[in-house]
């Protein structure tokens, strides 16, 4: 699977680098065992240069223009204030979402899959600090403040930060198998959350 990450300016580090760590050691600890492919290439794709949270200057894998389709889209959070009007990132986005097999989003992300209008109707989460301004933002969907991360089959959202680490373990286990996200939450020495919170039949 194609795994793209967007990134930003003032994206919040762990939530891009937790994910890229769950789907790229994923991969390496695969290969150690089988003949066959990796199930997974994970790619960060941006405007240009970004600065996240904390001053990290991030040199993307592909432009917009340059990324391939992700099979995979992840949407990670940070200060996104910027990028709910930033047209380019938007229409990349919907275009990238409307032919991804699954779509998630890590922390504030959520409001940029709100943005383009595919949360409608669907239980989400994000940050516990942003949890009372997102029911403001998209007061059609069931905002949850007592769940990780929701699974709703072609979309996923979770909480803020860490928890990124913990949904990409959950669609490791999903998209591949039980054992390898349990070996790669091992290899990356993590104690994976993995609190029940597949509120959708996939």
């Amino acid at each position: 699977m194609q795994v793209n990450i967007l990134l930003f300016d003032h994206v919040e580090v762990l939530d891009f680098a937790g994910p890229y760590e769950v789907f790229s050691t994923a991969s390496r600890v695969w290969s150690r065992s089988q003949q066959a492919p990796a199930p997974f290439t994970v790619s960060t794709v941006a405007e240009g240069t970004v600065v996240a949270r904390g001053g990290l200057t991030v040199q993307p894998d592909y432009t917009l223009a340059q990324a391939p389709q992700a099979d995979l889209l992840l949407v990670p959070g940070g200060d996104v204030r910027a990028q709910l009007d930033n047209r380019s990132v938007l229409d990349w986005l919907g275009e990238q979402a409307s032919r991804a097999d699954v779509v998630a989003s890590v922390c504030t992300g959520a409001f940029l899959l709100g943005q383009l209008g595919i949360l409608h109707g669907l239980p989400i989460t994000t940050h516990w600090e942003d949890l009372d301004d997102l029911r403001q933002a998209l007061p059609d969907s069931l905002v949850r403040d007592d769940l990780r991360w929701v699974d709703n089959g072609h979309i996923l959202t979770s909480a803020g930060i860490s928890a990124g680490i913990d949904m990409s373990l959950h669609l490791v286990a999903r998209l591949s198998s039980r054992s390898l996200a349990d070996a790669t939450a091992k290899q990356m020495d993590y104690r994976w959350q993995d609190t029940p919170a597949h509120l959708a039949q996939v």
